[in-house]
């Protein structure tokens, strides 16, 4: 498995007008051989993008793309050594589940021992030991979907697997499943990942590390606890959790924060620029129904709640801002619509024109 490395990569298409639209704005970024990354965001956020730089499908407008301090830039994909995922399974239908994950090792000159033993290994570990005569074109989506990953696994050399969108095609009963059974292989042959999503849930739930995408930016990089807790950016917050983090507007004297009037002391004190937009923000999961107003705590009105199995989520109006709060099931809520609202100061977040303000 290969550490890759972009330096100063971007990728322009030109208009018809000879200006350039950036799909992927320059930028630098490692990932470890080994580990496994998931780059998630909207449609044209740039993420397919940059998977294809990885694989060789594109050539960037410029910078530089290195293989273990190797520069590949230029080299085609058939030379970089690489395994791709699809949307679409891509397997030999004609063929046995055997011969599809065998036939990259024989393409490599294996002698059959060596196939049998490698197939055997890693057909146990797909869950398919005991489809392996059988014909590929006879098994069900996610099956097929796992030939194409074990394809990538069954090789002993390859810099990186990476897949784009794996699960788009899915059957969604069948997606969890599937989507542990990934992280399970991941985990077990320790390849380097690099996993394209738009879905937030799977990012997280998936990799070791998320990059979150945003107009060919990458807008936070880091674990899923790290983007969960300290969003960098109201964007990131927004985008990651369901539901996504509340953002309210304040004031800050300079000393001091206030929600509507009431005082509610963030984790930390944050530089704020005169006249700059102030907000606090903080986890629907970490605001907590009380029964009295005491310190960090905001009136609410409630206005619905939703059912969402083990949890149900309030939406609540606080002097005319909307907020929601997660709250476990056995938790009762008031059958009165003005509610407390307690908000840990620990997890009371500053941010100042939408970026989280951090005391240097």
């Amino acid at each position: 498995m290969a550490r890759i490395d972009l330096t100063d990569v971007g990728h322009a298409y030109s208009r018809g007008d000879g200006s350039e639209d950036w799909a992927l704005k320059p930028l630098s970024l490692s990932f470890d051989s080994g580990k496994t990354y998931a780059l998630v965001g909207p449609s044209g956020c740039g993420k397919t993008t940059m998977l294809n730089i990885i694989s060789g499908l594109i050539r960037p407008s410029q910078g530089r793309v290195s293989f273990d301090g190797v520069d590949v830039t230029a080299r085609p994909t058939r030379h970089r050594n690489i395994a791709q995922v699809f949307q679409f399974p891509v397997i030999y239908r004609s063929m046995s589940v055997r011969d599809n994950l065998a036939f990259p090792l024989e393409c490599r000159g294996w002698e059959q021992p060596r196939i049998d033993t490698r197939v055997g290994s890693v057909a146990e570990a797909l869950g398919l030991s005991h489809r392996l005569d059988r014909a590929a074109r006879h098994l069900s989506a996610d099956e097929k979907q796992l030939i194409s990953l074990g394809r990538g696994l069954v090789r002993d050399d390859v810099a990186a697997v990476l897949m784009d969108e794996p699960l788009t095609v899915i059957d969604p009963q069948l997606k969890f499943s599937l989507r542990r059974k990934i992280r399970e292989l991941s985990e077990q042959f320790q390849p380097t990942v690099i996993y394209v999503t738009h879905d937030q849930y799977e990012a997280m739930s998936f990799a070791q590390e998320v990059l979150v995408m945003r107009h060919g930016r990458i807008m936070q990089q880091g674990t899923p606890e790290q983007l969960f807790e300290s969003p960098r950016s109201t964007y990131v917050g927004y985008f990651v959790g369901s539901p996504a983090m509340n953002y309210l507007d304040a004031a800050w004297d300079g000393s001091a924060a206030t929600v509507a009037g009431v005082p509610v002391t963030p984790a930390w004190a944050p530089p704020v620029r005169a006249g700059a937009r102030f907000q606090l923000g903080i986890r629907p999961e970490y605001v907590r129904l009380v029964q009295r107003s005491g310190p960090n705590t905001l009136p609410a009105t409630l206005h619905s709640v939703r059912d969402h199995g083990p949890t149900r989520v309030c939406h609540v109006d606080i002097g005319g801002q909307s907020a929601t709060v997660k709250v476990p099931r056995e938790h009762p809520i008031p059958s009165e619509p003005l509610l407390y609202l307690e908000m840990p100061r620990a997890k009371v977040l500053p941010y100042v024109e939408g970026e989280l303000a951090v005391v240097d």
